[in-house]
């Protein structure tokens, strides 16, 4: 299906077909997602500082975070108030360049979402995503591996690295439920924004949490999984590889009862 977008903007003005053609050709660049409810958005201060540090990383200078959330609040469209936005980092000089210059800001927005229903099955594939931290462009391998996955009749792919522990999926986080605890994957990868929602209001809500590296036998032995991303915070996992895990219920509620609690706020 292909998406449509409501609002297309560089640095706040309509993004026209010049501004737009050296992007078809852009892999070094990044990004953060998030869904505007009410024209609002959760964990605001977590997309800034994503933003301002891959800017920093990537580009050696930054926008002020009032320039950005200025950029946010330009791109959300009048009388609709839910939206899915995606705010897209990068300089002119693109790829191949090591030239200093002020990064652009590409702002689109589009239908909202709530992700799948599941349950999903996921096939395991050893790879490791280049500076894992950060959430950038042009990785063809995501998609290639969520394409591999669907071919061996699995709905998504989930990633394992050189040691043999579980990371990440394609474009999600991992989460386990061991019963009374909320288990992360202990490995290089993107903290994902609902992630560090979660585990922050899990922690204020005292419901126990940790980090361990998990491989696949391990996660076999697990009460529950689930993945979540700026869609949805959670949906049920049932099958890792050859590993069937049991009905992810619990865990989900759990997931989702934390993120409700995150203050949607005004950019």
């Amino acid at each position: 299906m292909t998406a449509t977008f409501h609002t297309v903007q560089r640095d706040g003005e309509p993004a026209d077909r010049d501004a737009l053609a050296p992007l078809a050709f852009a892999g070094y660049a990044h990004f953060t997602a998030m869904q505007v409810r009410g024209g609002r958005v959760r964990g605001l201060d977590l997309h800034l500082d994503r933003l301002r540090n891959a800017s920093h990383e990537l580009f050696g200078q930054a926008l002020p975070d009032e320039r950005i959330r200025a950029l946010l609040r330009a791109a959300l469209p009048e009388g609709e108030d839910d939206v899915s936005l995606v705010a897209t980092v990068y300089c002119a000089a693109g790829e191949f360049s090591a030239a200093a210059q002020a990064p652009h800001v590409l702002v689109r927005t589009a239908a909202p979402s709530a992700g799948p229903a599941g349950p999903l099955s996921l096939a395991v594939f050893g790879h490791e995503r280049m500076l894992p931290h950060i959430k950038h462009v042009g990785e063809v391998a995501k998609t290639w591996y969520l394409r591999e996955a669907a071919r061996q009749g699995h709905d998504d792919a989930a990633f394992m690295d050189r040691h043999g522990h579980l990371s990440e999926a394609s474009i999600w986080n991992l989460a386990f439920w061991d019963g009374d605890s909320v288990v992360w994957p202990e490995a290089p990868m993107l903290s994902g924004i609902t992630m560090q929602i979660v585990r922050r209001r899990l922690a204020e809500l005292g419901i126990p949490q940790r980090s361990q590296a998990i491989t696949t036998e391990q996660a076999a032995t697990m009460r529950g999984a689930a993945v979540m991303n700026s869609w949805t915070p959670g949906v049920a996992v049932h099958r890792i590889g050859t590993a069937r895990l049991p009905d992810a219920a619990p865990l989900v509620a759990v997931l989702h009862g934390a993120y409700a609690l995150e203050p949607l706020v005004v950019p």
